[in-house]
């Protein structure tokens, strides 16, 4: 098999098992009194994707989860939120993973607050003001807690993933 057609599928069943992660964490009762604020368990396999493959990969993979649970599970909203936040994500840890040092932990965690951030900028638009900036600490933190959340189970399922993906000289 070509190393493209293996790419391909490693790639589609990367998006299927976010659109997976994505199905199961809207089943779960997380409510801590702040719209928006969810694990976001599926972007490990963004992470994963981003180390593994590429940039332009990543952003495939988290596209097509995004529009699926989207259509599946959401509406145009929550779509737009997704993609903004998916977005300012991917550049930040794109741009993050790049300076000399930094772990799949610190990019992870940069990842998570710049989603946050990414969305609050669209709710910004769409709400027309400004005052929802006042949520920035809180999602800040808890772009913190949901990058060290993503960042433990991609480590680990990046270092068994690599060991697959080079024996099939793929990455």
């Amino acid at each position: 098999m070509s190393k493209n057609i293996k790419r391909v599928a490693y790639i589609g069943l990367l998006a299927a098992f976010a659109v997976v992660i994505s199905y199961v964490e809207s089943l779960l009762p997380i409510n801590i009194g702040i719209p928006g604020v969810k694990p976001g368990l599926a972007n490990f396999v963004i992470v994963i994707a981003l180390y593994e493959f590429n940039v332009k990969d990543a952003f495939m993979i988290n596209l097509i989860r995004i529009l699926i649970v989207g259509m599946m599970f959401g509406n145009l909203f929550s779509i737009l939120f997704s993609i903004s936040g998916a977005v300012v994500s991917l550049i930040v840890m794109a741009l993050v993973k790049k300076i000399k040092g930094m772990s799949l932990f610190g990019v992870s965690v940069a990842g998570g607050v710049a989603h946050n951030v990414g969305q609050l900028i669209v709710a910004a638009f769409v709400v027309n003001t400004y005052t929802i900036g006042y949520y920035i600490p809180v999602l800040i933190i808890a772009g913190i807690i949901t990058g060290i959340l993503v960042g433990i189970p991609a480590s680990i399922v990046r270092g068994v993933l690599h060991k697959i993906l080079v024996s099939e000289r793929i990455s």
